[in-house]
């Protein structure tokens, strides 16, 4: 099955597309990079959750255009590639609900140790985070060959 758009609507759900994919995994790479600062010493947790709290907007919408814009791209929903996306998508969005509850949680530390499992959920969190927005990245990148 292929959602068909015309040449001008495929150009801005292109664009669309690529702005959201800076905006989105920009604001995530932002995040994670404060969370290695602070990981090094070199950011406290204070200035870590209050740096990247403003971010989970830009991280939402980001994510939203991407879904949206995506749909007139014609998506070959028959494409294996493409399902292994779809799923990177959703594990994404499930992500992302999760690293907004340990954010809360790391910010009810309030200066105090960070317990080793708040430690390892964060870092589970960001890996898969990563893990998702590149591999996403990558099978955008694989189907727009064909």
């Amino acid at each position: 099955m292929h959602l068909r758009a015309d040449i001008t609507l495929h150009t801005a759900a292109l664009f669309v597309h690529l702005a959201s994919l800076v905006l989105g995994f920009g604001a995530v790479l932002a995040i994670d990079y404060y969370g290695a600062l602070w990981l090094m010493g070199r950011k406290t947790l204070r200035e870590v959750l209050d740096f990247t709290a403003p971010l989970h907007i830009p991280v939402w919408a980001g994510l939203g255009g991407l879904l949206f814009s995506g749909a007139f791209l014609h998506p070959d929903l028959s494409s294996p590639l493409t399902c292994v996306k779809l799923g990177l998508v959703l594990m994404l969005s499930l992500n992302g609900v999760q690293a907004s509850a340990l954010h809360r949680r790391l910010a009810a530390v309030d200066g105090g140790p960070v317990r080793r499992s708040l430690l390892i959920r964060g870092a589970v969190t960001a890996s898969v985070s990563q893990a998702a927005w590149w591999g996403a990245v990558a099978i955008g990148f694989l189907n727009s060959q064909h």
